[in-house]
């Protein structure tokens, strides 16, 4: 059975190119382009990983991952903050909220792709 990847991003080509970048790799992959539809889908499928945006409208990444956290379901699930918010204080505040890796937009296919194999190392 392949790992579950939930991809939460409200810019749909940001969904696509992670997409792209990860479907030969032979990962179950499940998109949200908000943070409330990204938490009926954790619930749902049980993701074996988050890859999460933090500027979405309505919910910020943050609140997603710290929600998600709280939930006995996915609170060990790890989450990869995917940001075109860079510097110290964005990758510190992904680590505050819960988040257990920090990739800044743009990105390369191969970085997300070794990035998601360490992750599941």
């Amino acid at each position: 059975m392949s790992r579950k990847i939930l991809i939460v991003d409200d810019n749909e080509e940001n969904r696509v190119l992670v997409v792209r970048s990860l479907k030969k790799e032979g990962f179950d992959l499940h998109e949200a382009k908000d943070g409330y539809e990204a938490l009926a889908k954790a619930r749902e499928i049980k993701p074996d990983l988050v890859i999460l945006d933090i500027m979405m409208p309505g919910m910020t990444g943050y609140e997603v991952c710290e929600f998600l956290r709280k939930t006995e379901q996915n609170k060990h699930t790890p989450i990869l903050f995917l940001s075109a918010r860079t510097g110290a204080v964005s990758r510190y505040s992904a680590q505050m909220a819960g988040g257990d890796a920090f990739m800044e937009k743009p990105f390369s296919p191969k970085e997300i792709r070794e990035k998601v194999k360490l992750m599941f190392a």
